[in-house]
C-alpha cells in the first residue's frame, strides 16, 4: 500500500535516528579504548555519514512536497465519512468499521426487523443508525427497485450482500464440524457443485501375472452415479421489537449468535449422528449412518489403543488413505484424553487439548454433539477420510424478516418434514408476532453432503475413556 507523505517523513526520520545512534556508538567505543578508528570502523562511520547526507536531502524534498499539498488541499463537504468521500470527486474512498465477524450481517437483519420487513424503511433506518455502513445501504437500496439489463452496475449491490453474508458464514464456519475441515492443518472435504451428476467407483479393477502364451484374465470394476441435490438447513429466531430497536453492539451480537447457534446445532448433529438417515429431497444422511460401527472395548489407555487399532485396521483393509484421516469426538472425550497419565505421571496423549490437537498423528475436531445424549458411555468417536466426503455448499446465509406472521413456537411444528415424514395435523396454539410485539427472523443455508465411498467412515460407540481400568459404563 502506498504510504502518505507524513508516513514517509516519519519513516526516514526514524532511519536517520538509528544511523546517527550507530555513529555515536562507534565514536564512544573508540573513546573508551583511547584509540583511533580502525579500518572497518572508519569505513562504517564514513558510510553512515554519507547516508545521513542523502537522508537529510530527501527529507527536505518530502517536507517541501508536504507543504505544497497543504496549500493545494480543499475542504471536503458532508458530515459523515461516506459524504466526505463522495465530495472528493474522482476515486471514492471507502471507510468501514472493523467490526467483529457477523456483526454487519446482524445489523442488516436488525434494520429489516425494525422496519418490519419493509426494505425502503430499512434503508432509511440503516442510514440513520449506521451512516458509515455503506454496504448495508447498498443492499437495502438495491432491494427497493428492480434491476435492468441496461444498468451497468446491475449486480454491484449483490456483491455487497455476498461480502457480508459471507462474513457471517466466516463467523459461523469455524464453529461447525464441517467448517473445521480445511482449517488449521485439517484436510478439506471434497467440494462439488449442487445438482451435478458425479461418476463414482465402488470397486476397482485387478491386474494379473500372465505366463508366456497363456490367456489373459478379464477384469471389471463397478461404478455408480450420484448427485447432491439442493438441501437447506433453516431456522426461525424470534426476538422482541424492543431488542431490535436497541442497536447497541450487545444486541447485535445476540442476534448474530442466535442465528449462528441454530444452524451450528443442526449441522453438527445431522453430520455425525448415526441415527440420521436420508430424507429424500429434504436432508442428507449423516456420514456415520450405515458406516462401520465398533463398540469401545474399555476405558483405560490399553483399551483406547485397542479401539484405535481396530479403526485403523478397518481403514487399511479398505485401502483408505490414512493421511486424510480426521477424528471427531466430544469435548468430554477430548478432556478425558488430556488427563490420562502413565505410571510416571506423564500425559499419555500430550498432543491433545480441549479444542482438538492431534490423536495418534491425526487432527481432531471437537464438537459437543459427538456426545449424543450427553450421558457417560453414550459418546462416539468418528474416524473419517476427509477427501472421501462430498460437500456441496453455496457459502451463503439468506434471511427473511416478518412481524405479521403467526408461528408455532416449537422446534417440531405441525406437518414438519424434519423427522422424515409429515405429521398428521394437530390442534396447535399459534402465537401472533404482531400481538406480542415480536419479530421473526428466518435464516437459511443451502448445504448437502454424502460419502464418496462407503468405507470412508468408521466410528466407536459407547466411548467412556477415562484412563481407569474397567468396562465402559
Amino acid at each position: 500500500m502506498k504510504k502518505t507523505i507524513q508516513e514517509q517523513i516519519t519513516g526516514w526520520e526514524a532511519t536517520r535516528q538509528a544511523k546517527q545512534a550507530r555513529m555515536s556508538e562507534i565514536m564512544d567505543s573508540a573513546s573508551e579504548s583511547g584509540e583511533t578508528l580502525d579500518e572497518a570502523q572508519t569505513q562504517e562511520y564514513d558510510g553512515l555519514a554519507e547516508e545521513l547526507k542523502k537522508i537529510d536531502a530527501h527529507l527536505v524534498r518530502l517536507k517541501a512536497q508536504e507543504e505544497a499539498l497543504k496549500k493545494s488541499a480543499k475542504p471536503v463537504a458532508g458530515s459523515t465519512a461516506a459524504e466526505a468521500s463522495e465530495s472528493r470527486g474522482g476515486a471514492r474512498v471507502m471507510i468501514t468499521d472493523q467490526l467483529p465477524k457477523g456483526i454487519e450481517f446482524a445489523r442488516f437483519a436488525m434494520c429489516l426487523a425494525t422496519a418490519k420487513g419493509n426494505t425502503s424503511q430499512a434503508f432509511e433506518i440503516a442510514k440513520a443508525r449506521f451512516p458509515d455502513q455503506t454496504r448495508i445501504h447498498e443492499v437495502l437500496k438495491s432491494a427497493v427497485a428492480a434491476g435492468t439489463t441496461t444498468d451497468p452496475a446491475w449486480a454491484g449491490s449483490l456483491v455487497q450482500y455476498q461480502q457480508f453474508a459471507g462474513d457471517f458464514v466466516e463467523f459461523l464456519r469455524p464453529q461447525t464440524i464441517i467448517g473445521r475441515f480445511g482449517q488449521g492443518g485439517i484436510p478439506s472435504l471434497r467440494r462439488v457443485p449442487f445438482n451435478v451428476m458425479i461418476k463414482g467407483q465402488t470397486s476397482g479393477a485387478q491386474g494379473y501375472w500372465v505366463g508366456q502364451g497363456k490367456p489373459k484374465p478379464l477384469t471389471k470394476f463397478d461404478t455408480d452415479t450420484q448427485a447432491l441435490r439442493w438441501a437447506k438447513v433453516a431456522n426461525i429466531a424470534v426476538i422482541t421489537e424492543e431488542l431490535a430497536r436497541f442497536s447497541s453492539p450487545s444486541a447485535e451480537a445476540l442476534v448474530r449468535d442466535e442465528l449462528a447457534r441454530a444452524i451450528i446445532q443442526r449441522l453438527d448433529i445431522d453430520f455425525i449422528d448415526p441415527a440420521k438417515a436420508q430424507v429424500v429431497d429434504v436432508s442428507p444422511a449423516s456420514v456415520t449412518n450405515g458406516a462401520q460401527a465398533v463398540a469401545s472395548s474399555g476405558t483405560d489407555a490399553a483399551a483406547i489403543e485397542t479401539d484405535v487399532a481396530v479403526l485403523f485396521g478397518y481403514f487399511i483393509a479398505a485401502n483408505m488413505n490414512l493421511a486424510q484421516g480426521v477424528w471427531i469426538m466430544s469435548a468430554t472425550t477430548a478432556l478425558a484424553l488430556t488427563m490420562i497419565k502413565n505410571a510416571l505421571g506423564q500425559r499419555v496423549y500430550p498432543e491433545m487439548n480441549l479444542t482438538g490437537g492431534t490423536f495418534y498423528g491425526l487432527p481432531v475436531i471437537v464438537s459437543q454433539y459427538a456426545a449424543l445424549d450427553g450421558s457417560p458411555g453414550n459418546a462416539i468417536v468418528v474416524l473419517v477420510s476427509a477427501s472421501d466426503i462430498w460437500l456441496a455448499d453455496d457459502d451463503q446465509v439468506v434471511i427473511d424478516v416478518s412481524r405479521e406472521a403467526s408461528l408455532e413456537m416449537s422446534d417440531t411444528p405441525t406437518n414438519s418434514s424434519a423427522s422424515g415424514s409429515p405429521e398428521a395435523p394437530v390442534a396447535t396454539s399459534l402465537v401472533s408476532l404482531w400481538q406480542t410485539n415480536s419479530i421473526g427472523i428466518k435464516a437459511e443455508r443451502f448445504i448437502n453432503w454424502a460419502r464418496r465411498r462407503t468405507t470412508a467412515v468408521a466410528y466407536l460407540t459407547g466411548v467412556n475413556w477415562s484412563g481407569v481400568s474397567g468396562s465402559p459404563a
